[in-house]
């Protein structure tokens, strides 16, 4: 096992490779601590170099209610206004801490996902 850091695409590809074919090595072996270092070495390469944008808080709310099921009218009834939840979700009106507090609560999400700054509609 010759461990080296990520310095290239190509090292990156020929990593990637390698995590595949041991993708099923079982923890404490040696091909198991292989497993752990390397994807070590790739999250390190892909935070650096693909770094993830911080999600839109309304598109963040807007998936979260697709992937539970759930319509406008539960998140009116979250927020206790039915036009408030109108006013967010068409970005006319701003989340406040207490509507985030509330969200990241009853939908057991990080309020990170919520706080940062996003655009409001004339």
């Amino acid at each position: 096992m010759e461990i080296k850091p990520i310095k290239t695409e190509a090292d990156y590809d020929s990593t990637l490779e390698r995590i595949y074919a041991i993708f099923e090595a079982k923890p404490g072996t040696d091909e198991g601590d292989e497993l752990d270092i390397l994807t070590l070495l790739v999250e390190n390469y892909e935070r650096i170099h693909y770094p993830m944008e911080k999600p839109d808080p309304i598109e963040f709310i807007k998936y979260l209610m697709e992937l539970r099921g759930v319509g406008q009218n539960e998140l009116a009834s979250l927020l206790n206004s039915r036009s408030r939840a109108s006013e967010i979700l068409n970005r006319r009106r701003p989340l406040t801490l207490a509507q985030i507090r509330k969200i990241s609560n009853a939908w057991d999400v990080p309020v990170e996902s919520m706080i940062s700054e996003y655009e409001l509609t004339a």
